[in-house]
């Protein structure tokens, strides 16, 4: 592990840095944990620049919790549309369901209780109860992972287990929040993947031509026809997997049939 003195050192660079640098959110303007679990639903896969406006436009829309467990699935998609990976809105909406059902609206604060929730794994767990609650924990991203290596000289190679490990010991005292929003932006602004040369252990696969552009024209066509027929899909979408996205769109809970015809799944 490292030392006293590395961890002072560690941490004075970083915060000074983020007090010059620090980029402006507005989720970094709120601790409403609702709040920060739809931004960091959103910010899964997709750049943070181009969450705002969705971000803003949702808020807008469902302001509490339950406002959002009450709405209906055409209508958190039609505000989600653009954004990409449609199911993340309708697993939000059902984990907001979940907590107001479960726990009468009152977000759960514990690393258990929020990983019981479906849809939210160790990161995103780690991430509300940092940003929304300033728990001391190791929250992980890319970014994260890669100042870590970088500047404390770790090895590429290291165990999750073990990162997560330095990761803990190096969070500030009662400075959870401000110190993983400063880690965040340090790798996004100075040691990023080209200048550090440190590999991202996820890749990001292609989107135009993928399945996954396919079923987002696929929903915003359902936005606007309401309702199809599965053999109209197929004849308007020609992509070599058609039937299986809509079958896999069906299994997600995004898409029913009923009577021949397919709608967005209510």
């Amino acid at each position: 592990m490292l030392s006293e003195k590395r961890i002072n050192e560690f941490q004075l660079n970083i915060l000074t840095w983020y007090r010059l640098n620090k980029r402006d959110f507005p989720w970094r303007k709120t601790t409403d944990p609702y709040a920060i679990l739809v931004s960091e639903i959103m910010l899964q896969q997709t750049q943070a620049v181009r969450v705002v406006p969705y971000y803003e436009k949702f808020m807008k829309k469902f302001p509490t919790l339950e406002d959002l467990a009450s709405a209906k699935n055409t209508e958190v998609l039609k505000i989600w549309s653009g954004l990409g990976f449609n199911n993340r809105a309708i697993r939000l909406k059902e984990i907001a369901k979940t907590i107001q059902n479960e726990y009468g609206s009152a977000f759960p604060k514990q690393i258990d209780q929020l990983l019981d929730l479906k849809g939210i794994g160790t990161y995103t767990a780690a991430a509300v109860l940092a940003f929304a609650f300033n728990k001391k924990v190791a929250v992980i991203d890319t970014n994260i992972r890669r100042v870590l290596i970088h500047e404390l000289h770790l090895s590429e190679n290291i165990s999750q287990k073990h990162l997560s490990e330095i990761a803990l010991s190096v969070v500030p005292k009662g400075k959870s929040r401000i110190w993983h929003n400063a880690l965040m932006d340090y790798g996004a602004l100075n040691a990023t993947a080209k200048l550090t040369n440190i590999k991202s252990k996820s890749k990001h696969s292609k989107f135009i031509g993928s399945d996954r552009e396919v079923r987002g024209k696929i929903l915003k066509f359902l936005l606007e026809k309401k309702k199809v027929t599965k053999a109209s899909l197929v004849e308007f979408f020609i992509h070599k997997n058609i039937e299986e996205i809509i079958n896999k769109m069906k299994s997600d809970g995004l898409l029913s049939e009923k009577r021949g015809f397919i709608t967005i799944n209510k």
